[in-house]
């Protein structure tokens, strides 16, 4: 999986930077965004959005949305080559829901470098992270002639639909966070990720199933599929946030117990609220509801999962659920080497390493 990554991350780089480039300047403006009423500032815009972005972009990251994209196209026997712009789309709004989370989390890093509100300012983060979300659109609206008018709509219609799901997982996400006691049970847990994380990934599914005429049958596998292997990828990656506490190493460029000072409510807390003592569970409440944490707090949390097996418990889930995601593929007539990939990569999102 590592060598699919290595071998289309940078055609989809040049892409984005084909559709956002690093240099703005009038004639882009007025080609891309349509002529101005009045008079473009490229250097405003230069400023505000395209430095910002392309200094996240630039920072890393695996794009692995975009890649699996072009392989749910190589699996339904189309040139990905032909799809990359749509490709583009799904990456280009995790980056944007990226930005304006790191605003509403407070967080101080991202990708080994201060937050792009602490290096820009919040009001220049917010503006490129919400612009973020309709760039993509430009995508479909410009289309060459590749998509007929009903695919267009029904693409239009997916993203607006996905998009509104996704802001309903992120407000479940911040006012659990924003609860002092943990009162949020699992299967609600499963619907803030499959609403704000599966949302990204049935993007990914249902576009490249939208773009090349699959049946509705097969959008909702392919949806079905994204959504549970997106399921498991996040409660993988508060597990992995875990692991880099207790390696003490900053992997993934973030802060050291990052989820833990966020006061963020994973799997691994719900489930230590329903299996530790009352006396741990207040404890474990007032640590993540403290406005700053000790890195000794930080490790006594962990200490109160490990107690209580919550992080092997939540390794178990998301192996069911990466197992589940893949039974979605049974069945359906897929180019053999793609559909290996696919069966792969969800579990490749539980076994990585960062």
């Amino acid at each position: 999986m590592q060598d699919v990554l290595m071998k289309w991350r940078p055609v989809i780089d040049e892409t984005i930077e084909e559709l956002l480039p690093r240099i703005i300047d009038e004639a882009y403006l007025s080609d891309f965004f349509d002529e101005p009423t009045y008079r473009y500032q490229s250097e405003a815009i230069q400023r505000a959005l395209a430095d910002p972005i392309w200094e996240l972009l630039d920072r890393g990251g695996k794009r692995w949305r975009a890649i699996l994209f072009l392989i749910f196209i190589r699996a339904v026997g189309e040139d990905p080559e032909e799809f990359l712009p749509y490709a583009c789309i799904p990456e280009i709004l995790h980056n944007g829901t990226i930005i304006v989370d790191d605003v509403e989390d407070e967080a101080r890093k991202r990708r080994g470098n201060p937050a792009l509100h602490h290096q820009f300012g919040a009001d220049i983060a917010l503006n490129a992270g919400n612009a973020m979300y309709f760039i993509p659109l430009k995508v479909i609206n410009q289309d060459r002639g590749l998509l007929t008018p009903e695919q267009r709509l029904e693409a239009y219609e997916m993203l607006t639909h996905e998009l509104n799901r996704t802001h309903l997982g992120q407000g479940m996400d911040i006012y659990w966070h924003n609860q002092r006691q943990i009162t949020v049970d699992e299967q609600r847990y499963y619907e803030m990720c499959a609403c704000k994380t599966g949302c990204l990934a049935r993007i990914v599914a249902r576009l490249a199933a939208i773009v090349t005429g699959q049946s509705t049958e097969m959008r909702r596998r392919f949806g079905r599929y994204a959504e549970e292997m997106s399921i498991a990828f996040q409660i993988s990656d508060d597990i992995l946030d875990v692991r880099n506490t207790l390696d003490q190493a900053n992997e993934f460029g973030k802060e050291f117990g990052n989820d833990i000072r966020e006061g963020k409510k994973t799997l691994m807390v719900i489930y230590a609220a329903e299996q530790a003592s009352p006396e741990r569970v207040a404890r474990l409440e007032e640590i993540l509801w403290a406005e700053d944490n000790t890195d000794e707090e930080i490790m006594e949390v962990i200490d109160i999962l490990q107690g209580v097996g919550a992080i092997e418990y939540a390794r178990t889930r998301a192996r069911e659920l990466s197992a589940s995601a893949r039974e979605h593929l049974d069945g359906l007539d897929l180019e053999p080497k793609a559909e290996s990939q696919l069966r792969e990569f969800s579990r490749f999102v539980i076994e990585r390493q960062a």
